[in-house]
């Protein structure tokens, strides 16, 4: 029986989550940057996996990221919304995470994401 290509993606996806969750678990001393990317907007979240808690998150729909950035999906937007995550993490004294960066590839709008964090002084 054939399927629809927007369930063998779902398929492919959920595949590629359960993977990438093996090898990269969050710790309290570094917790997980969750990265997730949809046509329009950029949403992150720091997770500890120990306890199953979000630590802090941030996206383009925010107010705040809102009134200093006209567009939601270009890289400067990614590279904005990468600093604001990294001065909320400095201020929760968290200096060394790890990058999760779901089912997109590292380029584009998730590699901007990354590199300002870093600028800012987040280590992973």
């Amino acid at each position: 029986m054939l399927k629809d290509k927007s369930e063998l993606r779902a398929v492919r996806k959920a595949r590629l989550r359960k993977r990438i969750h093996k090898k990269i678990r969050g710790t309290t001393e570094r917790p997980r940057v969750h990265v997730f990317k949809s046509d329009r907007y950029v949403y992150t979240q720091v997770i500890n996996d120990e306890t199953g808690a979000v630590l802090a998150a941030a996206s383009t729909l925010e107010k705040e990221f809102k009134e200093k950035n006209k567009s939601f999906k270009n890289k400067k937007a990614s590279e904005a919304l990468g600093q604001i995550l990294a001065r909320r993490l400095k201020e929760m004294k968290i200096e060394k995470v790890v990058l999760d960066r779901g089912t997109s590839p590292y380029h584009g709008r998730i590699k901007a994401l990354a590199d300002a964090m870093r600028k800012e002084g987040v280590i992973f």
